[in-house]
């Protein structure tokens, strides 16, 4: 069973303020450097959106448990404490990006990133999970043991990198599967000559000043689109260059519907009902998309003609070459991108970059952009499992050659389950019902006296295609670390919240997939020797 009885955290560092707790938590990390191993039920990987919400359902629906969360920065936040750049928002409806037990109660519904990151902290404090974080610790290698059914995860604290060791019965994986050190850049001939100033979006700097200087932001997904009418607020001129267009759609910022339903109902009930209802039109919007891709894509380009006016290259610079959610769209809250670029404050160059120059950008086509800031929103790099290195009874496993479970864990690594958003909704939505589901599974294992399971694939060489099925570029370029999916169900990745909540919220633990056993007993077994249907009567007699 999974039981935390030895060696638990210290009291010491299980309560107090943020910053005692993360004195605390390096205090401890020393003595485990020197070979103590500090134990908990539950391991968190991440203190973002995930983590926290992983935390809240645990001491909910698991509330015997012991758990701890492992931050590899200063801070709660995740993505949102670590982008600064100017603009920095939501790109889904904060009725469903947030969480469902603690309901958002602004009237923007579109929010910026300082608000999120508020509402991710306000959480945390709330329902005293913050005091479970160990901040500055970086979790880099985890082991499994079948003899012990335990997880020894190994960490590095803060600067100096000072070593630390802890034990888990179940490790949850919640820092998301974007790099947080890097992000892309592509390199372009001539970057050296440029005399003015480069930046990436996610390493945005303090002391940047533009105002008054010409921009160019580098790229068109969601990242330049919130940057250029931003900066076009105080720069004399922003270009967002892009080598082929997006598809954007515009929509207020403000929900009217949920405003309504705020004045005639419980705060409560208005909540559900908002959220529900952009559920499921977002459902139909992406269900729409992959049957009428033609109708959405003259739907979506009527949309910006309706904005830019009938004289706008609109073919050139606003109509990709890919169908409607091949790639993620991008939504521009209260058309900023569309108002900078009538008032002449913005505009938008289709080309490619020849070289760098002195004095801005070289163009394919012959033209130049002069520029004293450049902006490289060229995307993001994706690091599947937080980077950690995963070794299953001293074999190293690694995600590329695992299978999806359910969209939440990899096949044939035990008591490991990860957070993974949608690419066609809110990550949230997926990160809670991912969160009551672990959570289903460890009382499970408790009732019925197991202290592993682990999902287990018939034949692994079947059906196979990477478990994101974007053409982005971000995902084009990972797709050789990326997890696997299959065909059918419980292997097939669903883009479909439906779908997930009644496999995760209501589905049945013993599905044939799914194995289970007790310390002492292999759970890594190799898959091509296992049953194509399993139950835990036939695993452990």
């Amino acid at each position: 069973m999974l039981s935390g009885n030895a060696d638990h955290l210290s009291s010491q560092a299980q309560s107090g303020t943020p910053a005692e707790a993360r004195g605390a938590g390096q205090q401890t990390a020393h003595a485990a450097g020197q070979g103590k191993a500090q134990h908990v039920d539950v391991l968190i990987v991440g203190a973002g959106l995930s983590g926290i919400c992983a935390a809240y359902h645990l001491q909910t629906s698991c509330p015997g448990k012991t758990f701890a969360i492992l931050e590899g920065r200063d801070a709660i936040g995740g993505t949102w404490d670590l982008f600064r750049y100017p603009g920095v928002r939501s790109d889904s409806d904060m009725y469903t990006l947030g969480f469902s037990f603690r309901p958002w109660r602004s009237e923007k519904s579109i929010a910026d990133g300082d608000a999120i990151l508020q509402y991710i902290r306000g959480t945390a404090r709330e329902f005293g999970i913050e005091q479970r974080i160990r901040f500055g610790h970086r979790a880099t290698r985890a082991s499994w043991s079948s003899d012990t059914a335990r997880w020894t995860v190994e960490a590095t604290v803060g600067p100096q990198g000072t070593p630390a060791r802890f034990t888990c019965g179940f490790l949850y994986l919640c820092s998301g599967y974007y790099d947080y050190a890097d992000g892309y850049m592509p390199g372009w001939p001539g970057m050296e000559r440029f005399g003015g100033r480069i930046v990436h979006p996610q390493h945005w700097p303090s002391d940047l000043v533009y105002d008054d200087k010409r921009v160019v932001v580098i790229g068109s997904g969601a990242t330049a689109v919130t940057l250029l009418p931003e900066m076009a607020k105080r720069a004399a001129h922003v270009t967002m260059l892009q080598r082929s267009p997006t598809y954007i759609v515009a929509r207020p910022s403000s929900d009217a519907i949920s405003a309504w339903l705020q004045r005639r109902l419980p705060a409560g009930m208005a909540h559900r009902a908002t959220r529900w209802k952009n559920v499921l039109l977002g459902m139909y919007f992406y269900n729409l998309s992959r049957k009428k891709p033609e109708l959405v894509k003259q739907k979506i380009l009527k949309g910006v003609r309706a904005q830019l006016g009938p004289d706008y290259d609109i073919d050139k610079h606003f109509t990709p070459s890919y169908k409607p959610w091949d790639q993620r769209l991008c939504l521009v809250p209260d058309s900023d991108l569309f108002e900078s670029i009538r008032s002449g404050k913005a505009s938008v160059a289709t080309d490619q970059i020849a070289s760098f120059t002195e004095t801005g950008l070289a163009l394919r086509s012959g033209a130049q952009l002069d520029a004293d800031v450049i902006v490289t929103a060229t995307g993001l790099q994706l690091k599947v499992a937080g980077g950690l290195q995963i070794e299953v009874d001293g074999v190293p496993r690694s995600p590329a050659q695992a299978f999806m479970y359910k969209g939440m864990m990899y096949s044939g690594m035990p008591n490991l389950a990860v957070a993974m958003g949608y690419v066609n909704a809110s990550w949230t939505l997926k990160a809670e019902l991912s969160s009551t589901y672990v959570c289903r599974l460890i009382n499970y294992m408790d009732a019925h006296g197991y202290a592993w399971c682990a999902p287990r694939r018939a034949d692994s060489s079947a059906d196979q295609e990477p478990s994101l099925s974007l053409s982005s570029g971000y995902v084009q370029r990972a797709s050789g670390i990326l997890p696997k999916q299959g065909s059918k169900r419980p292997w097939r990745v669903h883009q479909n919240y439906l779908f997930d909540l009644m496999a995760l919220k209501f589905g049945r633990i013993e599905d044939g997939a799914m194995a289970f056993g007790r310390a002492g007993q292999a759970a890594a077994r190799p898959e091509s020797t296992m049953p194509s249907a399993m139950t835990a009567d036939s695993v452990n007699g």
